[in-house]
């Protein structure tokens, strides 16, 4: 009888001890910042995860293309090139975050600046590699 409850004792706290470690985090209401979480509920999540928005803005082909023709800065062309880049980039990140086992994904630095700060992996070069794939895949249609 002793034996038994020691060893329910013991897988009890077990449990909790891993229930721990997969501990969710949670974003106070007042620090969460729309504009910097592109994927995933800012009110519970395990994994979560950043990215380099800027840097993927400038690998797409919209951005590329204001680049290559110069076009200036405030106009038509200009807003519309960015807007679609913009688009491009965000659905990237909502298919990345729906493919991995990351369920928030914000912009660089935003969960480490938070109190308390939120540890997440750079997952920049995943973003930029699945934006790749679909850019070549909608070419070769």
């Amino acid at each position: 009888m002793e034996k038994t409850f020691v060893k329910v004792v013991i897988a009890g706290s077990l449990v909790a001890f891993c229930a721990a470690l997969a501990a969710a985090y949670s974003i106070d209401e007042d620090q969460v910042d729309p504009q910097k979480i592109y994927w995933g509920r800012p009110s519970h999540f395990e994994n979560p995860a950043e990215v380099r928005y800027q840097e993927v803005i400038m690998e797409t082909p919209e951005y590329k293309e204001l680049k290559s023709r110069r076009i200036e800065r405030g106009t038509g062309r200009y807003w519309i090139l960015i807007s679609q880049a913009s688009d491009r980039v965000v659905r990237t990140i909502a298919q990345v975050g729906q493919e991995s086992e990351y369920d928030l994904i914000a912009a660089e630095g935003y969960l480490g600046s938070l109190d308390p700060a939120v540890p997440a992996d750079d997952i920049t070069e995943l973003v930029l590699k699945a934006m790749e794939q679909n850019v070549r895949r909608s070419r070769n249609r």
